[in-house]
């Protein structure tokens, strides 16, 4: 009974409601500088889709680093229930999502995002994500970006004081009446069509500290250690 009541749309709604009700109030109580914002804005502006890229540990604020007044965007969340969540969190906030379930096939979807971007859609991706290990990056933006040939940005935020949840990534969300900063710095790598395991992998640790380095930074801003 308890998994069906978890998986029920209603319970979704009710859950998913109550996050971005807790996002909007702390976004608007608090004070927030926007940082590094103009590359991408200008490219979403101009009808070219972006990458963009967060750690899974600061994914919650997403909707406030991208300006879906902009451009579309599109998050890509597992078929899991805590993926679902998220999707339909986004949604709240005018995104579009792709459920990459497991049993559908993989190269279908993939088409799907695909198209998406080549319509000017950006996506948005947990780097570490659904189920890390935390702040290792996987190989999913890279792909991505080799596929869209897409501009990489690394994005972050940060405050004063968060709300820390007991998750693997240790998730955060703002306290209401914080001091906050939100950044993004592009990621400069290029992935070649034809890249080896240790081109690949080296590209990988690359954009693995690009970015830790602004989320670092972004941590700095706010007088806080991460």
């Amino acid at each position: 009974m308890r998994r069906k009541i978890a998986d029920s749309r209603g319970f979704a709604r009710v859950v998913t409601g109550l996050f971005a009700a807790y996002i909007r109030f702390a976004h608007c109580t608090s004070r927030w500088q926007r940082r590094g914002f103009e590359a991408m804005d200008d490219a979403v502006r101009a009808g070219e889709p972006v990458i963009f890229v967060v750690w899974h540990q600061r994914l919650m604020m997403a909707p406030c680093m991208f300006d879906v007044t902009l451009g579309p965007i599109c998050s890509l969340t597992s078929g899991g229930r805590p993926g679902r969540m998220v999707g339909a969190l986004l949604e709240r906030f005018g995104w579009q999502n792709v459920s990459m379930e497991s049993r559908k096939r993989h190269v279908k979807l993939s088409r799907l995002v695909l198209q998406k971007m080549r319509d000017g859609v950006s996506v948005g991706i947990a780097a570490d994500g659904p189920r890390g290990p935390a702040r290792v990056s996987s190989t999913v933006p890279l792909t991505w970006a080799r596929s869209a040939g897409c501009r990489v940005f690394t994005v972050s935020f940060s405050a004063n004081r968060v709300v820390e949840f007991p998750t693997w990534d240790r998730m955060w969300l703002p306290s209401p009446f914080s001091r906050g900063v939100f950044l993004c710095r592009e990621w400069e790598g290029t992935v070649p069509r034809k890249a080896s395991e240790a081109e690949i992998e080296a590209l990988r640790q690359d954009f693995e500290t690009a970015l830790e380095a602004v989320t670092a930074e972004s941590d700095q801003m706010t007088g806080r250690r991460g």
